[in-house]
């Protein structure tokens, strides 16, 4: 790939300010003492007019630099003065965003009087620090390639006050090594967001050596989704007065006052709390059931949720029936044919216990990698309001992957079992009745008297069993109602709980589906057979044939506009599908109550 150095994309950007064309520079335009009066020539202030006015077609982007209108106004009033050294020396800010820059070239020595230079967006792999100016102040190489900070050995620029590395892939041992007060002595701010630090405590060890460090950003680091973040920087780094944007409170000092003396206090794991509680809108399964319809089978539903989660073990789980929820967030909906499938492909996973999925990996495989886990809450009978109540806590060490896991997003499932059951059909033949075999084999009377007697427990004992009888069930057969997806990044910024009210499409009963998917069979037979008849009549169609057509024609647009009448009635009276879900990372409010919090962890 082709470098694109820094140098020559500012080069480009000067040349394009146009400092020796009109209405800039020397040139007969220009009104002067020795200028004839012949001479088509406008006065200074026409010119500096057509530089500003906003539809004139001399004005240029300006915004890379704020020197470049004001030296524009040089080249109007005195482009004597405009060489190629006084230009270079003139810039102090330089903001070169998205340009695709790859290289920091030496050209960039040429402009001596440089304290700000912003690459955002751009494609630098490496910074050569030998090649910044030593009269930099602000470094900003935020969302670029960095993937090292090795380069940063020799020749920083010693007055740097700013540096923003965030959004690229730093996060090593060997980086933090350059992020002491030996290579930014005069640092006062540093932006590391959206990096890849894990180890929270080497990092601040090497931050506590900056002298002049006041301003701090670490959100969306994996460090920052453990419990001790942010009380465990906040008492590391005393003189520190802003983190990730926020003032703080002497308050906030005191109450993480000691937990930086207590380094075995500090983890490197999250734990995050799944809650589902109520939810609401599911039509009821009976409503449309003949009333003639036969006793048997017995028809069971039952519903569910699944959601799948970023885990390496289970630390609890409970199950709070009147779980509340504050409610006032609303995810949007999401029904892709692609989740509804993969939701369909995990039913076999969803039918074991609910805790099975999170307890089947090993311990070795808990340190090499996070395991995926599918949760289902339990199965509860239909009703206008099921409250679930199901809390599941999982406990995550892979930082960087739980990451990724919250940019992505969680999704929530709603399913729905149906278990047909059938009375037991009996191998015995039917036994008659006691006293007549024996009068028929015997003939006496005798020993019928005590048979009789126990016939009649007998008879009453069969006609319990009767009355409820042993019934078999078929295998469930699950059915996917919907599924929406609940974003998380919040999460990631330094939020602490994602509480929302998943909202869904309203709902049909099973019934409802299978009686319009018989209607459009019907129709489409219909329509078949329509053009059937038409292609056999060809140009000998009977008159009668052709009114008959026209009125099957029409019966049936009749009868399309009903069920289209009808379906809309119905669909009007449906309500939303809404389901309770919150998300919370543990985090630690004091020292106090880390040690609490952490007693049972260690357990």
């Amino acid at each position: 790939m082709s470098s694109n150095k820094l140098s020559a994309v500012l080069e480009e950007q000067i040349h394009r300010l146009c400092l020796n064309d009109f209405p800039c520079g020397h040139g007969t335009w220009r009104k002067t003492k020795d200028s004839t009066e012949g001479a088509k020539t406008e006065e200074t202030d026409a010119l500096l007019d057509l530089l500003s006015c906003p539809h004139s077609p001399w004005q240029h982007d300006e915004s890379w630099s704020p020197q470049a209108p004001a030296l524009r106004q040089l080249a109007v009033l005195t482009p004597e003065r405009l060489h190629t050294d006084f230009i270079y020396n003139y810039f102090i800010t330089f903001r070169i965003v998205d340009k695709d820059v790859t290289v920091i070239d030496d050209g960039l020595l040429k402009f001596s009087k440089l304290e700000e230079l912003v690459l955002s967006a751009n494609k630098i792999s490496a910074i050569a620090a030998e090649n910044l100016p030593s009269t930099l102040k602000i470094l900003e190489l935020r969302a670029n390639q960095l993937s090292a900070l090795n380069s940063l050995n020799n020749g920083l620029p010693p007055r740097l006050q700013y540096l923003g590395l965030g959004s690229n892939c730093l996060g090593s041992y060997d980086d933090v090594c350059y992020l002491t007060g030996r290579h930014w002595p005069q640092l006062v701010c540093l932006d590391l967001s959206d990096c890849e630090f894990q180890d929270q405590l080497s990092l601040l060890n090497a931050l506590s050596t900056l002298p002049c460090l006041r301003t701090l950003v670490l959100e969306r680091n994996p460090f920052t989704l453990a419990p001790c973040y942010p009380g465990f920087t906040v008492d590391s780094l005393p003189q520190l007065s802003c983190l990730d944007g926020s003032w703080i409170s002497p308050e906030e000092r005191c109450c993480f006052r000691g937990l930086a003396k207590k380094s075995d206090l500090i983890v490197d794991w999250a734990s995050a709390t799944v809650s589902v509680g109520r939810m609401r809108g599911i039509p009821d399964p009976l409503m449309s059931v003949d009333e003639n319809a036969p006793d048997f089978p017995v028809i069971i539903y039952t519903y569910f949720i699944t959601y799948e989660f970023l885990s390496h073990q289970t630390v609890n789980q409970k199950f709070d029936r009147e779980c509340k929820f504050d409610t006032a967030h609303v995810t949007e909906n999401c029904f892709s044919d692609a989740d509804l499938q993969s939701n369909k492909n995990c039913e076999n996973e969803s039918s074991k216990p609910d805790t099975q999925d999170l307890m089947v990996y090993t311990e070795e495989t808990c340190h090499d990698f996070a395991h995926v886990s599918r949760h289902s809450t339990s199965k509860l009978t239909w009703s206008e309001c099921m409250a679930f109540g199901d809390t599941q806590t999982f406990i995550v060490s892979d930082l960087g992957g739980l990451k990724r896991f919250f940019n992505q997003g969680l999704y929530l499932t709603i399913e729905e079992e149906k278990v047909l059951s059938w009375p037991v059909a009996s191998e015995d033949i039917p036994v008659p009745k006691p006293s007549q075999t024996l009068k028929e084999k015997k003939g006496g009377k005798e020993k019928e008297s005590p048979i009789k007697s126990g016939s009649t427990k007998d008879k009453s004992k069969d006609k319990k069993k009767n009355s409820v009888p042993e019934l078999v069930q078929d295998a469930p057969i699950r059915r996917v109602l919907g599924s929406v997806h609940v974003p998380l990044q919040s999460l990631v910024r330094r939020g602490q709980k994602v509480e929302v009210l998943c909202e869904l499409a309203a709902l049909h009963t099973e019934s409802e589906v299978e009686a319009t998917q018989t209607l459009e069979k019907d129709l489409g037979k219909k329509t078949k057979e329509d053009k059937e008849s038409k292609q056999r009549g060809g140009s000998t169609t009977k008159p009668k044939n052709t009114a008959a057509s026209k009125g099957k024609g029409k019966g049936r647009k009749e009868c399309e506009e009903m069920d289209v009448h009808t379906d809309n009635s119905v669909s009007a009276h449906l309500e939303l599908v809404t389901v309770e879900l919150s998300v919370e990372l543990e985090k630690w409010q004091s020292a106090s109550e880390a040690h609490q919090l952490l007693l049972p962890h260690q357990n």
